[in-house]
């Protein structure tokens, strides 16, 4: 599978991004800014469901009432 040399000049100048800019732009695809979103968002998951837990002491699908 051939790259474009459009592709080529994308990945070019991510790579030479620095790790600040990823964080701080929201952006849709595949792409660093993305997974940090969603690595973040997903912690924010974990701590809710943690946090739920502990106050309620039940397991969270059966605080939801899914169990």
């Amino acid at each position: 599978m051939q790259s474009t040399p459009n592709e080529k000049d994308y990945y070019k100048q991510q790579s030479e991004r620095k790790y600040g800019e990823f964080a701080t732009k929201f952006q849709f695809g595949s792409n660093p800014s993305a997974e940090v979103w969603n690595g973040r968002l997903a912690m924010i998951g974990f701590l809710a469901a943690a946090a739920v837990e502990l106050v309620s002491g039940q397991g969270f699908l059966h605080w939801l009432g899914l169990v």
